[in-house]
């Protein structure tokens, strides 16, 4: 019987796998802290961990966890069919579906987390580069790109989001003066 599987559920997954491959959301938000820090002197880590946990939130970006990091597990157990399973093992450089599958999770977030996930995927920062750094501690070749997904996703959406609060604290600012104005022409 086919029954649907509540998106309480699917969250809970995704945040258990990122957590059971030793990513924790606050290592996320401390690269987000970096990509966004220069744009935003007060930035605050909290923002960043919020972000992080909005762009959880979405089914997208669960699904594209629930299938990478299987797709590393299987890997790490050796049971892909041969040839995948020597590329996913190896992360083999001219393999591309793991930055597909994770870029296309970006796409919700426009333009800034495309070229933020870019950066990400070349600059390896922070958890990212610990995850890709090929060794005995497992098969990450989804799972680098999609926290670099994730935290690319958080820095737009936190931009976004700061950038709106901007511009509503200055609609204040001006809607105070022109009553300030209109009574002082009274």
């Amino acid at each position: 019987m086919n029954q649907r599987v509540h998106s309480r559920e699917v969250y809970k997954a995704a945040r258990h796998l990122l957590k059971e491959r030793g990513v924790e959301l606050e290592d996320i938000a401390e690269i987000v802290y970096e990509m966004q820090s220069p744009y935003q002197p007060y930035l605050q880590l909290e923002k960043c961990l919020e972000s992080v946990e909005a762009v959880l939130e979405k089914r997208e970006m669960q699904h594209a966890i629930l299938v990478g990091v299987e797709l590393d597990k299987l890997a790490e157990k050796g049971l892909l069919s041969e040839p995948l399973q020597s590329i996913v093992a190896q992360d083999e450089g001219l393999f591309g579906v793991d930055e597909t599958i994770a870029i296309g999770a970006v796409f919700g977030y426009g333009s800034i987390a495309v070229t933020t996930y870019g950066h990400l995927d070349k600059a390896k920062t922070g958890i990212i580069k610990k995850l890709d750094t090929k060794g005995e501690e497992g098969v990450h070749t989804f799972l680098d790109d999609l926290v670099a997904s994730i935290a690319a996703n958080a820095s737009s959406r936190l931009a976004h989001r700061i950038r709106d609060e901007e511009e509503e604290a200055q609609c204040e600012v001006d809607s105070i003066l022109k009553d300030k104005n209109k009574d002082s022409i009274l």
